[in-house]
Order: structure tokens, then C-alpha cells, then sequence
């Protein structure tokens, strides 16, 4: 969209009910282990989204055989991945860190970019990592062109993944085709987000991988096959969340159908957020519920494990009736955008009092309105567009500058969110 979205404002408590896509997380994942099978695979309930398209191209660049049918991706057998091609990371995380380890192990040369925003993003530690394993790579960030020989010799790498657990994930999903396997150690803070390296550990596991993570800070995938077998996405809790939160912020009730008893995605944390928030929450069979209060409690929350729920909790922290604090989540700087100085300037912009600390967010209460003259900037960063929208519910008169970027994870936010306005 080129001109600005106007976000509408919620006439009373917002009530309904969700479904959303699939897991932008686990659908990356079971796609590209799906492809290093080298068999017949399938991944259902993929979501059309921009993510899932990069993924999609990018092993359709390594040769690889893939059919894409609404929410259905099947792979057919194939002999190994391919050089010669050319590689759109887009702005996608998944794509940038989980390929380059799998393009080491392709017959020729594999040319990666993005977007402009994806050049800014940390790639070295990857990179390196790969060079440690043999690899050979012209470039230091995007563009770069990694020269494949067919294989890796692989073994123990030493990294500092405190900027993003990407980098371990990449490693561990393509390390069983690498002739030693591959070891990753750890050294440096801890590292964020460590339920997505979880992800990547269970879903090795389940396609046959033999993965210690025993050890603290070290991860041992053994070298062997990887099986081709059909997956099944879970819904995207962490995009579930602005529609839970949309119930929070205006005392409503919203239910997210299809949440699973338990789940490896980062996401689930916005249910104890928004329970310290004062919300009611409850699960069942259909789902899980949110209730709203009659007036938002503030929060202080380490989110270092699922930051990326920052710009939906920073946009009911700006709507509660007492202060709050996000801490933990310094590395969101080098997220799609800088989070945490995009977060601070929009709620600044429509009045909220807003600081931000060395690792998160000072949000404390006060009346708030839409300025004419300037919409909610989303800084082509689809978490920013969302959490646009939720203030929207509340503050009329919100316009937000991009919410074409949500397809990135969640496709038509705008239908999906009428929808549940009603």
C-alpha cells in the first residue's frame, strides 16, 4: 500500500474469534530440512506469506524441486543442491542465517542479497562460522557469494551468538549433511531468544537427527541423514498475540482458535504477560481466551526469550494505567529495524512518555493522540505495522505508513483485523 493505512478504532470491547497463519518460525525450518532430505516431503499449513515465498525461492535457487499449493509445499526427490543461483534473502532473518549453511553444501557458487535494510543486519558471525568449517565466501554481510564444493568437512566451531540465536539454528539444521557433523559452542552473553534453538533441536530430532544439547551453551549434531517426512505447522503464536492483545486493550475477549497445549515458539509468553497485564486468561479446547480488565495493570517483563513479542507488549504498556518496563532486549537493535528507537519515537510521536534503557523500554502513562501531520512509521518492519494497529484500537486517528509489511508473517493483517473489529 502507498498511502497510509488508517487503523480503526475499536467502537467498544472487541470480541471474536482468530485463526492465524502458521508459524513463520517452524515453517522455515521444516521447509528447508524438508529440502536437505533429498526425498518426498511435504510442510501443510505453511502461511502465504513474503517469509515463506524467500524460503520457496531460495531452495528453488539450490535446485531444489518445489510445489506450492495454497498452504501445501511439496518437495519431490532430488540429488543434492545446486549451485549457479541467486539467492533473495528479502528482509527475512530465517533466510539470511538458515541457507548460507546449507548452500556450503551445493556444487557451485551461490550469490545471497536482500533488501536494503538486510545488508545493515549482522551476518559475520554465520559467515565466519562457515569459513571455520571449510567454506569459502567472498563478503563479510549481504551481498556476498558463497563458493559451495559439493560438502563441508564441518567439526567444532566456536561462536558469539549473543546477537541472535539464528546463527546456532542455521548451523545445527544444515549440520548432519557435513561429513564431521558440526559442534557449536557458544561464548559470549547469553543468547537470546534460546526457544528457537529448541525449535531447531526438536525438529531435528523429529526428522531423525541425533542432536546433544546437554551442555550448556554447546549443541552436537551427529553427521547422518536427515528424513524425509510430511509437517504439520502450529499456528503463529507470537503473530496470535496483537489479536490477543487487541482484547486486552479494550476490555474484550478474543480467542485464538487452534493454540497448541504446548509449544517450543516463543510466543506462548504473551499469555503471562498479558495475565500480569490483569487480563484473564484461559485455555481450552477450542483454543485459548483473553479477557480484558476494566483498566490495564503496567508490567515489568525480561523478554530476552521472545523478543519479538517487544512492539506488542511496548503498545499495551503505552495503554495501561501504570508504568512499565521491558528489559532484556538490547539485540533487538538489529532486528528488522532498530525496535527498541523505532518503539520510543512513535510512541513519542502520539504522546506516550517513553525512555529507552541500555537493554529495553521505560513506558509510563499518559493521554495520547494521533498527530495529523504524521502516521505511525512502520520502518518496513512488520511488528512496528501491528503494533500501529493496536494503538489505533484505542487512540482514533491513527494512520500507519506501511501496513503492506505485514505480509511478511501475517497475510491481509487488514482484512483479518476488520474482521475482528467486526
Amino acid at each position: 500500500m502507498t498511502e497510509p493505512w488508517s487503523a480503526p478504532p475499536a467502537a467498544g470491547p472487541v470480541r471474536g474469534r482468530v485463526t492465524v497463519p502458521g508459524s513463520k518460525s517452524v515453517t522455515n525450518r521444516a521447509l528447508l530440512l524438508a529440502a536437505l532430505s533429498g526425498g518426498a516431503a511435504t510442510v501443510s499449513g505453511a502461511p502465504a506469506s513474503r517469509d515463506t515465498a524467500l524460503m520457496v525461492g531460495a531452495l528453488r535457487a539450490l535446485g531444489v524441486p518445489v510445489e506450492v499449493t495454497s498452504q501445501r509445499v511439496a518437495f519431490s526427490a532430488h540429488d543434492g543442491l545446486r549451485g549457479g543461483g541467486a539467492v533473495d534473502c528479502g528482509l527475512a532473518g530465517t533466510v539470511m542465517r538458515f541457507v548460507p549453511p546449507a548452500a556450503a553444501l551445493a556444487d557451485g557458487p551461490v550469490a545471497f542479497d536482500g533488501d536494503p535494510r538486510a545488508r545493515e543486519r549482522p551476518m559475520g558471525t554465520v559467515l565466519d562460522a562457515l569459513r571455520a568449517l571449510g567454506a569459502q565466501i567472498d563478503g563479510d554481510a549481504l551481498p556476498f557469494v558463497l563458493n559451495g564444493a559439493g560438502g563441508l568437512p564441518g567439526g567444532d566451531v566456536v561462536i558469539d551468538a549473543s546477537a541472535s540465536s539464528q546463527f546456532v539454528s542455521g548451523l545445527l539444521l544444515s549440520g548432519a549433511r557435513y561429513d564431521k557433523g558440526v559442534t557449536v559452542h557458544h561464548d559470549g552473553k547469553p543468547v537470546p531468544s534460546l526457544p528457537h534453538i529448541a525449535m531447531s533441536v526438536a525438529m531435528l530430532r523429529e526428522a531423525g537427527v541425533e542432536v546433544d544439547d546437554a551442555e550448556p551453551n554447546t549443541w552436537r549434531v551427529a553427521p547422518g541423514p536427515i528424513a524425509a517426512r510430511d509437517w504439520t505447522v502450529e499456528p503463529d503464536l507470537s503473530n496470535a498475540g496483537v489479536f490477543l492483545a487487541a482484547a486486552a486493550v479494550t476490555g474484550g475477549e478474543v480467542t485464538v482458535a487452534g493454540w497448541p497445549e504446548s509449544s517450543t515458539q516463543p510466543g506462548t509468553e504473551i499469555l503471562a504477560v498479558l495475565a500480569e497485564a490483569g487480563c484473564e486468561v484461559v485455555p481450552g479446547p477450542d483454543g485459548v481466551t483473553v479477557r480484558g480488565p476494566a483498566a490495564l495493570a503496567g508490567v515489568d517483563v525480561d523478554l530476552h526469550d521472545a523478543s519479538e513479542l517487544t512492539p506488542t507488549v511496548a503498545a499495551v504498556a503505552a495503554l495501561a494505567t501504570g508504568p512499565s518496563r521491558i528489559r532484556g532486549v538490547a539485540h533487538i537493535r538489529g532486528h528488522e529495524t532498530d525496535r527498541l528507537a523505532a518503539l520510543a519515537a512513535e510512541l513519542a510521536a502520539v504522546g506516550g512518555d517513553v525512555t529507552e534503557t541500555e537493554d529495553g523500554l521505560e513506558i509510563r502513562p499518559g493521554p495520547l493522540a494521533a498527530r495529523p501531520d504524521r502516521p505511525w512509521r512502520a520502518y518496513a518492519d512488520h511488528r512496528m505495522a501491528t503494533a500501529g494497529a493496536l494503538v489505533g484500537l484505542v487512540v482514533p486517528g491513527v494512520q500507519v505508513d506501511d501496513i503492506g509489511c505485514t505480509d511478511k508473517t501475517i497475510p491481509d493483517f487488514p482484512g483479518r483485523w476488520a474482521a475482528l473489529l467486526g
